[in-house]
């Protein structure tokens, strides 16, 4: 798939499938409590200069979230996607039974009149799995898929995005705008996974997805969460099989519920696998997942860590070219030429701050050594007598 609204004339097309490079979203957006316009049009910048593929935008509870978010789609060549309920809620100031249908339509047509490339929409989550979530440890931790039940539950209705699907597929066919079909019913701990209540909604959203090729309108499918390392690749193939094989699109998973300040690690773990197990997009987590907004420091820590799980899983499933630049590294280190090793580096600055950092002040611009082993210890240094001797390279 390729999101890529009409009104969004700024955005440069990229592609989003398992035969493709795997992608990463960064998540950015302002709340009520932390954060603002310019930060998160910071938070933009070094998303996209750090190599986010896609960027959402979850800005809740401020005045003015369509001036945000217009600044954020007129100056990204990304995709820029959203959750259109959050503003929904909004304009019903809070109040879950002030949200209607008509009021959700009309916040999804302006955005997409506004450009937003794709939208994730919990449409499967159907009241049917409501009491398996109630019955969870942590029931529903997905903010648009609370938004959801709270609206189900306060009105006694079923999901009003699911009855009325044909509509939101219509707004989305006219302004090409793709459908991310959410997990609202992700389970949010090790202890919820792969239970009823995930993969029913998963069921519901594998008719979605048909009911959107056939309307010939772009969908992928948002997944877990937090998943046990064991149950990562029956995730990826029971996606496969309900959703006819339509891009997956994961955040992590986390493979583990205790390490908040490290979850962009845990969850890199777990992103790294499903990835190369067919993943298409994987959604990063930042350090500080779990406890607080991400700052800037944590977009590029998370967005770092994440694109090298991508770039690990793209050499594991054998993509063409996917090892150019580790085979360039090594041929570099191999010949102690560290400015062409931190130019390689996906995060050239810090390479080069470490190494400068710790290596004497008087060694010279390209020494044969680093300051780990030093110049007698080295096992690089030495491979080169092995050469000399076997290869016969002087």
């Amino acid at each position: 798939m390729i999101p890529a609204n009409i009104c969004h004339p700024e955005s440069e097309p990229m592609i989003i499938g398992k035969q493709f490079a795997v992608k990463v979203n960064a998540n950015i957006g302002a709340s009520s409590l932390s954060s603002g316009y310019a930060e998160e049009l910071k938070k933009l910048h070094l998303a996209l200069k750090h190599g986010a593929d896609t960027v959402m935008d979850l800005s809740t509870g401020i005045k003015d979230l369509m001036g945000l978010r217009n600044a954020i789609v007129r100056e990204s060549p990304a995709p820029i996607g959203t959750v259109p309920i959050y503003e929904a809620l909004d304009r019903a100031e809070g109040k879950a039974s002030e949200l209607t249908w008509d009021l959700f339509k009309k916040t999804v047509l302006e955005q997409a009149r506004q450009g937003v490339d794709y939208f994730t929409i919990h449409a499967g989550l159907t009241s049917d799995l409501l009491p398996h979530a109630a019955a969870r440890t942590l029931g529903i931790v997905s903010r648009g898929g609370s938004i959801m039940a709270s609206v189900m539950m306060r009105n006694d209705a079923e999901n009003m995005a699911y009855e009325h699907f044909d509509e939101l597929i219509e707004i989305c066919r006219e302004y090409d705008v793709a459908l991310s079909l959410g997990d609202g019913l992700r389970p949010g701990c090790i202890d919820d996974a792969c239970d009823e209540a995930q993969y029913g909604e998963l069921r519901n959203i594998g008719k979605l997805a048909s009911r959107c090729f056939d309307a010939g309108v772009q969908c992928f499918i948002e997944g877990p969460g937090h998943v046990p390392m064991d149950k990562i690749e029956e995730n990826q193939r029971l996606q496969e099989q309900y959703c006819n094989k339509a891009p997956f699109y994961t955040l992590g998973p986390l493979v583990t519920d205790i390490a908040p300040g490290y979850d962009h690690i845990t969850s890199a773990i777990g992103g790294a696998q499903i990835a190369n197990f067919g993943t298409a997009m994987l959604c990063y987590v930042t350090p500080s997942e779990h406890l607080a907004l991400p700052d800037e420091e944590d977009v590029k820590v998370g967005l770092v860590t994440y694109k090298l799980a991508a770039h690990a899983a793209d050499i594991a499933k054998g993509l063409p070219n996917a090892r150019i630049r580790d085979s360039a590294m090594a041929r570099a280190r191999a010949d102690f030429r560290w400015y062409d090793q931190f130019t390689l580096s996906f995060d050239p600055m810090h390479a080069y701050e470490v190494w400068a950092r710790k290596m004497p002040e008087n060694c010279g611009h390209e020494p044969a050594f680093c300051s780990m082993c030093g110049p007698r210890f080295c096992p690089i240094r030495l491979n080169r007598a092995l050469q000399k001797k076997y290869l016969k390279q002087e």
